[in-house]
């Protein structure tokens, strides 16, 4: 088989070259003809304030700030479970880690269903490209990369080009198709830069069969690993950063040790960041040659952060905001002779059982019942009808094992909409900031003994969290 067929093997018809849809009354939902498309744009470990736009002096990412001011920036994204599966558990079912992906060891369940499930009965096609990291394969057998998720388990996605997890930028593996059409191989060069080219190639030919009169939608996610460590990316990306000219966060100690690897590493990490801006430059030129993008919605965020020698603390898991604040842009092209989309930063508080609602209503699809998040879509879209914003997000980590660990207890938060932050092990609290005053996280009041009734209060929300969630964990008292 020759490298081209790789590239696409499907199992259903797909197209995708439709009109924006009208607003619709509510309970109605446009035919399948007159729905936009959608593309998820995920990085893994790419944290919330590593972007030129939020305000990081070191970040280079000129594409996603266009994309974040004409449209939507989530603001106050957090990742409710700051770990690889977990949030891409909740991710695709909109369900908390819980009832679906409570640890890093964990497969998604198969009998949960998945977002592609209301898109694929909406009559969307759908594809899934890159890191996947949720079969639940134990590393102890071997590879990651040489895994191959069968198509039964590869959750509503039509066209698969994907891997469970890799960790190594220039040996990445993708595999897909069935039977005789099935197949493995090694991509040619760095990791984020081929993926894209495999998404630019499903575009191609989404709009080449629109031409031929087909007009099914489509719902592509685009998977990468970087900035994820081993940080590493292309030479001529690597060159533009050095670590010693670099400004750390304020929250990274006076300590030689710390500050030396946070240097290292950070220097890697914005490279993969730029480059990842420039591929979704590319996925952006490819819609607008292929004539599709006034029709295309794209989403753009990541699993969790990293904390870089913040608090001293490296990689994920924690609730400190460089682990757990992630971005979240929806934009896209304006759509032709629409009355105008909103933009902007918005201070909404949104978890990663949103996503998904909010990517259905896009598209002027309902959420099933089964789904826990919110949809937000509205502040895109630019409709009237208001969405009931929770006043706060909740945190969890329900397993911590799995990966390089910083953290060997389960523990569950909230984050305020009034700019609070509390956390707590079992029967003990363990953190509580007031961001307004305190960003960086410098100052720990969970026992102090003046915000008594702050702390009561906000153990109490979290006590309602646990029962609304149907979790079970012992909460302090106060």
């Amino acid at each position: 088989m020759d490298r081209r067929s790789f590239l696409l093997q499907t199992t259903a018809a797909g197209a995708a070259m439709a009109a924006e849809p009208a607003a619709q009354e509510d309970g109605q939902d446009p035919a399948p003809s007159a729905r936009p498309n959608v593309i998820w744009l995920m990085a893994d470990q790419w944290r919330g304030q590593a972007l030129s736009c939020n305000g990081d002096p070191n970040a280079r990412t000129p594409t996603i700030d266009a994309l974040a001011t004409q449209g939507v920036h989530f603001t106050r994204m957090v990742s409710g479970f700051p770990l690889c599966c977990p949030f891409r558990g909740s991710l695709l079912a909109s369900r908390y880690p819980h009832h679906c992906v409570p640890g890093n060891t964990y497969g998604l369940p198969m009998e949960q269903l998945t977002v592609a499930t209301p898109f694929k009965e909406a009559g969307y096609q759908t594809a899934w490209i890159g890191k996947w990291h949720l079969d639940g394969f134990d590393v102890h057998k071997g590879r990651p990369a040489m895994h191959i998720v069968p198509p039964e388990r590869r959750r509503g996605f039509d066209y698969w080009a994907a891997y469970e997890n890799n960790n190594s930028q220039y040996d990445c593996w993708v595999h897909g198709g069935t039977g005789r059409n099935a197949f493995h191989y090694r991509l040619p060069g760095y990791e984020t830069d081929e993926l894209a080219n495999l998404l630019i190639r499903y575009i191609e030919d989404r709009a080449a069969e629109a031409k031929n009169g087909h007009m099914k939608p489509f719902f592509a996610a685009l998977s990468v690993q970087p900035p994820h460590d081993p940080f590493l990316a292309p030479p001529e990306f690597m060159a533009k950063y050095n670590g010693e000219k670099l400004e750390l966060r304020p929250n990274v100690p006076q300590v030689a040790a710390v500050q030396e690897t946070a240097r290292r590493e950070l220097a890697a990490y914005y490279a993969m960041i730029e480059n990842w801006d420039w591929n979704i430059g590319r996925v952006r030129a490819a819609l607008n040659k292929a004539g599709l993008a006034f029709n295309t919605h794209l989403v753009i965020f990541s699993d969790h952060g990293d904390m870089h020698g913040s608090h001293g603390q490296y990689r994920k898991r924690l609730a400190f905001e460089e682990s757990m604040r992630v971005p979240l842009i929806v934009s896209g092209e304006e759509p032709l002779g629409a009355d105008g989309r909103g933009d902007g930063r918005k201070p909404a508080l949104l978890n990663h059982v949103d996503i998904a609602p909010t990517t259905l209503g896009l598209c002027g699809i309902k959420k099933p019942s089964w789904m826990e998040g919110t949809d937000y879509s509205q502040l895109r879209l630019a409709r009237r009808n208001s969405v009931s914003e929770p006043d706060s997000a909740y945190l969890e980590v329900v397993d911590p094992r799995g990966g390089n660990g910083n953290l060997n207890k389960p523990y569950r938060g909230v984050v305020t909409k009034d700019g609070w932050k509390y956390t707590c092990f079992e029967g003990t609290s363990w953190q509580l900031f007031n961001l307004n005053e305190d960003p960086y996280e410098l100052v720990n009041l969970a026992h102090e003994t003046h915000l008594r009734a702050e702390r009561k209060r906000l153990t109490a929300r979290l006590r309602q969290w646990v029962a609304d969630t149907g979790d079970k964990f012992n909460v302090p008292e106060d």
